[in-house]
């Protein structure tokens, strides 16, 4: 009953090979993923990739920080070359919220944009508080940003919370585990002291696993895909010092309860 909170199954490493993905993952033990939008494209690719696949395929609406200022990053998603409307864009994921179980990606980037720190506020602010509204949780990306973002999410009551790859210090974390949020940790955690420094210090009962396929794969040379979540429940395991069957069901748990 494996998991995988964050992934990008549209990108174009993968969107050809899909089946064998999907395939693979499912020979592992993943019953599902959340695949995430960052912008208006890609939401659009999300909805129809969860129709096809209704049952394995999750949906969370994104409103990526970049994209959101109009700031190009070559990613290998359809990415938007023009800022776009945020307030068209919560309308269109109301629309939506039936058929989805998370806003996000979303968040702060300082590490791509140096300049456009208040507006990347102001536009978070917005997000976060249309989220609270329509009671669905955030999936957050926050690169150099750390700080700024948990202050940003606490001050304005936010509850329901995945930080995806979050790469804070450790008062930070510390701060975030204590308001609890939750934390998806990546198939690349055997090989980095950050994220088991992370699943040290954080409740095994805010843990969640992601790969942000294709990025961040655990195979050198190699997309990464939802199937190495099974790896991670493992080292979770280990460095908890728990059962890996009863890590799965609790990290099962901790999806159920704050996306379903």
């Amino acid at each position: 009953m494996f998991v995988d909170a964050h992934c990008h199954l549209t990108h174009k490493s993968l969107k050809d090979q899909l089946p064998d993905v999907i395939k693979r993952a499912k020979e592992k033990g993943v019953v599902a993923v959340i695949c995430s939008g960052v912008n208006v494209p890609t939401n659009r690719e999300v909805l129809a990739l969860h129709k096809k696949y209704p049952d394995f395929v999750k949906v969370s609406l994104g409103l990526y920080p970049i994209d959101l200022i109009g700031m190009e990053e070559e990613s290998g998603l359809e990415r938007q070359v023009e800022p776009f409307d945020l307030d068209d864009e919560l309308k269109f994921i109301e629309k939506n919220k039936n058929d989805i179980l998370a806003i996000g990606e979303c968040g702060l980037d300082y590490h791509w944009d140096k300049t456009h720190h208040d507006e990347q506020k102001a536009n978070f602010t917005k997000i976060i508080e249309f989220a609270k509204r329509i009671n669905k949780p955030l999936i957050v990306h926050t690169r150099k940003a750390e700080a700024d973002c948990i202050e940003l999410l606490e001050r304005l009551g936010a509850k329901k919370v995945q930080l995806h790859m979050f790469e804070g210090r450790k008062n930070v974390i510390k701060k975030a585990a204590e308001l609890g949020f939750c934390f998806s940790i990546p198939a690349i955690l055997y090989k980095s002291e950050h994220f088991k420094m992370l699943v040290d210090m954080v409740p095994i009962t805010q843990l969640l696993t992601e790969t942000d396929a294709p990025w961040m794969s655990p195979v050198m040379g190699k997309s990464n895909e939802p199937m190495y979540v099974a790896d991670t429940v493992k080292e979770i395991a280990r460095i908890k010092k728990l059962n890996p069957e009863e890590v799965e069901k609790i990290l099962y748990l901790n999806y159920q309860r704050l996306f379903l």
